[in-house]
């Protein structure tokens, strides 16, 4: 079985990717729609954190594969 933390990563990754996607859209088409802080780019950067968090996650809550 694997830990409940390699999901956690599986879905940080998945889920961050989407929304590191969907902040590198707006940056080439820009939006209409005004929000506060929007020139800091939150959407980019936490994409970026959630994928790092996914990728510790992920990569040291995996067991090698025992025969």
């Amino acid at each position: 079985m694997k830990p409940i933390w390699y999901f956690v990563g599986l879905i940080l990754l998945s889920m961050g990717a989407v929304v590191l996607a969907s902040g590198l859209y707006r940056l080439v088409v820009p939006s209409t729609a005004q929000t506060v802080l929007q020139e800091l780019r939150p959407d980019i950067w936490w994409g970026a954190i959630m994928i790092l968090a996914g990728g510790i996650f992920f990569f040291t809550n995996r067991k090698p594969v025992s025969e």
